[in-house]
């Protein structure tokens, strides 16, 4: 059975569904793993460091034959038309938000796995891509967050005086606001938890 992962086409998506490592162990499961040529350009993997770990390099079309579609984000209209039936795809999909899109989906006889959908439970926690993602929002949103701010955020003490820490506040607490409060106060920003 082959694994297929296209290119992600949205604007400014640097991410792509697997590494050379994650297509290593898919490897080691039985599967054939095929790329599409230039999908991990953008998240610092190129083609080569695919086809070393065994993944075979094809072009956009070739992709879609195959049984399983790994997606980062929801397929496309015209990337829908090019799902045979029966195909399984595994991506965000956002199935309450995107009623025609599932209805599509549906129509082409097409399985669909909606990582966004994964139960939060224990015995699902290594399908848990939704929050990874939100981890890395908080941490990146902070982040970004310093680089505007303009100054230092930590609190500094030198010769010519005091400079306060940055205060921070986050609001939520789920997994993102969680990350976002832990790279407040790793980067010495005065983040209470509230």
């Amino acid at each position: 059975m082959r694994i297929g992962i296209p290119k992600e086409r949205l604007p400014n998506e640097t991410r792509v569904a697997a590494t050379p490592k994650t297509v290593e162990q898919l490897l080691k499961l039985g599967f054939s793993v095929a790329i599409e040529s230039g999908a991990g350009q953008l998240a610092s993997f190129d083609d080569k460091a695919f086809a070393q770990a065994g993944a075979d390099i094809v072009d956009g079309n070739a992709i879609w034959q195959s049984e399983i579609i790994l997606k980062v984000n929801a397929p496309e209209e015209d990337e829908i038309a090019l799902l045979n039936p029966g195909t399984t795809l595994v991506s965000f999909i956002w199935p309450a938000q995107n009623p025609g899109l599932m209805e599509k989906l549906a129509e082409r006889k097409v399985t669909v796995m909606a990582m966004d959908s994964v139960p939060r439970i224990s015995r699902a926690q290594s399908l848990d891509a939704l929050s990874s993602m939100a981890n890395i929002a908080g941490y990146r949103a902070i982040v970004e967050a310093a680089h505007e701010f303009g100054r230092f955020f930590t609190g500094q003490i030198t010769a010519a005086g005091k400079v306060p820490p940055a205060k921070v506040m986050v609001i939520g607490a789920g997994v993102a606001g969680l990350a976002a409060i832990g790279a407040a106060n790793s980067l010495g920003g005065d983040c209470p938890r509230v």
